[in-house]
This record gives C-alpha cells, structure tokens and sequence, in this order.
C-alpha cells in the first residue's frame, strides 16, 4: 500500500473504535492545550508588561539611597549638580519616594491610592507634563514655595478626583495618615480611573513623605527618579550617577540604581523562567499522551496479528507493515493535536476574558496564540505519536507471517 491507502486504513480504524481513540488522543490533547495556553498568557503578559513601562518612560533612572547615620549622605543638591555637569546624559532629576498611608475623605478610605513624595521639577511646564507622562486636568501642579515650605498640599489623579469629589477636586480636602491636605490640582486620565491603577495617585511636596510614612525624625531612604535625555543615553546617565554616589559612601551597597530598561530585561527573565517551568509540566501530558499511543498501537498489533499475516504472505515486506502502524499513530496524534490546538486558542481567548472582568486595570492585554506556538505544538504532537508509534510498528514488521497466521 502507498502512503495514501495508508492514511485512509488508519482514518478507518479511528472511526471503528472512536471512543477508544479519543481516550487514546487524550493526552495529546491536553499537553497541547496546555503549551498554547501558557504560550499565549506569557506572550501576551510580557507585551503588556512592555507597554506599561514604555508608558512610564523607558527613559527613566530609579535611584535609592539607603542613609548612612552620622555620614554624609547624597541629597537632592547633588542630583541637581550632577544634572546641570551632564546635560548630555541626564534631562531632568526630581526626589521621588512613594509612601504608605491611607487616604480618607470624610468616612471613605481608600488603601490603594499611591502616594509619593515629588519635587516641583518632576512636572515640565514646557511639556505639560509630568516624568511619567501625565498631564495636568485643572489646577496646577506642586511649586518650588510649595516644597520648600512643606505646604499640606497635593495634586491627585483622574481617580480621587471622580470618586473623592465628582471631578471637581481643587480646593477640597483630603487626609493621608491624618494628615490634611488641599487639592491644589487634578491630573488627565492616563489609565482606567479605577482603583488602584495608574490614575489612583497623589503627588505630596517631598519634605513630608519622611512624616506621612511615619519617620518624622528621618525615613532612613530616599528617592529619586533621573531622566535621561534618551533610550539610547540611560546607560551613561546610570553611569555617572553610580560614580557620584560612590565617591560619596565608597560602598555600593548603600544605594541602587536601576533603569526602566534593566527592570524590562528582569520581569521578562523572570517571566521566561515561569515560562519554561510550565511548558515543562504541560510537556509531561504530551509524554503521557505518547505512552497512550504506544499502548494502545501495542494493543492494535495483537488484534491485527492475522491481518499481518495475510498481508505478509500475499507479499508485504516489513518496512510496508511499518510504515502503516507508524502512520496510524502518527495520524492519531496528529488529530490529537489539532483538537488541542483548538481548545488551547478556544481558552486562550476565554483567559484574556476573564482577565478583562476581574482586572479592570489590566486593559490592553491580551493572550493570543501565535503562528509558531500553534505550528511547533502541532510538529511536536505528530513527532511524539511517530516515536511512540515505532516500537509497536517494529514489532509489528517482525511478526513471522506462519505463525500470524496461526494466532487465535
């Protein structure tokens, strides 16, 4: 028989015994969901991840400085100088340090609300807006006289704004830890204006996170976020800051320095490595799927052995009985995959669903299977059913025809 009548014969032995086939199928079925599935939420978590970032500003330089008591510890004056010695590398400085507090108006709390500690400069008048891209809605922004005087004021986002006071914001009064605070300026919706997302924030002079996070007397860290002129200029811009503040505490583990793109690079490792593990666990189905087959081919061969038989004597030569049992299993999983490679697309879609329900901030993400994913899923499916297939061919192939043809 040629391969076609081959293909047909196990077609036909799939539909004689369709349950036994679909319980056979069933492993390759759920190892190949499983790999589409993981492939498409880590691809498509790894593109929203990206494009959160870029959001915030590949551009930016986070820089913790751990204070070293009864020593002379950086400060924001020595990030102003570095900025004005290096306009090539370095775009703009501001002190930035993100507390924790809850924020009340009137009986509402609302414990998610980011609050941070700024400096005027962290907004640019000639951009209209912020380091992280947000701009102002009314109001205005933190003032020099503001940070220097350590004035209870504070700017918030789309979010408080519309659930604290119905989007008119300026000039109400809030609390944070206790301590009041007037709106002096609401910012544009950037994210979803739900809380906890990227619009529920409130920007404080800088002097009084120390005391919102309740170190009155020191916080012991400080903050501050460096924007390079560039993508391309982070690197040297990371350098120089590294060098200052080693002159200053001879000890690099008294400060952090960490670009938006080196976090990128982190998260998608991390994320990677997640990855590998669960596709590793998803790949044991396939293996399990493959050790189905081999039994159930194994199986086949008993029951086929006077077929075998006849065949052989009427002129089939070992390599024609091989090459038909290796198709049937190849064609088994084959139609194993393709099955799970429709329900793997069928949950990948049901997965960047609930994702859109349950997380309403996570707007824009989306697992969608890939072309590749979807061609090596099915490459793989079909080379587990032929290997696992080989052993019970080969047995097959070595039946002697005299005495297939005397088994009862």
């Amino acid at each position: 028989m040629n391969v076609g009548q081959s293909f047909r014969l196990a077609i036909k032995s799939l539909l004689t015994s369709k349950a036994r086939a679909l319980l056979t199928m069933l492993g390759i079925i759920i190892g190949v969901a499983a790999v589409i599935v993981i492939v498409s939420l880590g691809t498509g978590m790894q593109t929203y991840m990206n494009s959160q970032f870029e959001q915030v500003g590949v551009n930016l330089i986070q820089v913790m400085v751990y204070e070293q008591p009864g020593n002379r510890n950086a400060d924001a004056d020595d990030f102003y100088e570095l900025a004005e010695k290096y306009p090539q590398y370095i775009d703009s400085v501001t002190p930035a340090l993100t507390i924790s507090g809850v924020v009340r108006h009137g009986a509402d709390e609302y414990e998610r609300t980011s609050v941070t500690g700024v400096s005027e400069t962290v907004y640019n008048p000639e951009t209209s807006q912020t380091v992280n891209g947000e701009q102002m809605e009314d109001g205005r922004f933190l003032s020099y006289v503001d940070v220097e005087r350590n004035q209870h004021v504070c700017v918030v986002g789309s979010y408080l704004n519309e659930a604290m006071f119905g989007g008119r914001g300026v000039g109400q009064s809030l609390t944070i830890g206790g301590v009041p605070f007037t709106v002096i300026g609401t910012m544009r919706e950037t994210a979803d204006s739900t809380e906890g997302s990227g619009d529920d924030f409130i920007y404080v002079p800088y002097g009084l996170a120390p005391q919102l996070n309740g170190t009155a007397g020191g916080s012991g860290m400080s903050g501050y976020l460096v924007a390079s002129t560039s993508e391309d200029t982070s690197s040297a811009a990371k350098g120089v800051i590294e060098s200052m503040l080693f002159r200053i505490y001879e000890d690099s583990s008294w400060y952090q320095v960490i670009t938006m793109a080196e976090m990128m690079d982190m998260m998608d490792s991390m994320l990677g490595v997640l990855m590998t593990i669960l596709i590793v666990i998803a790949a044991i189905s396939l293996v399990v799927g493959g050790i189905g087959i081999m039994n159930i081919m194994l199986v086949s061969v008993t029951e086929r052995t006077r077929e075998i038989g006849i065949r052989k004597s009427l002129g089939a030569k070992g390599r024609d009985i091989r090459g038909q049992f290796i198709i049937e299993a190849g064609t088994t999983s084959a139609i194993g995959g393709v099955i799970g490679i429709l329900l793997g697309i069928l949950l990948a879609n049901v997965f960047t669903a609930v994702v859109g329900m349950v997380m309403p901030t996570a707007e824009g993400f989306a697992a969608i299977p890939s072309a590749g994913g979807i061609l090596v899923s099915f490459g793989v499916s079909v080379g587990i059913g032929v290997l696992f297939g080989y052993l019970p061919a080969n047995k097959a192939a070595k039946l002697n025809p005299i005495d297939a043809l005397r088994y009862d």
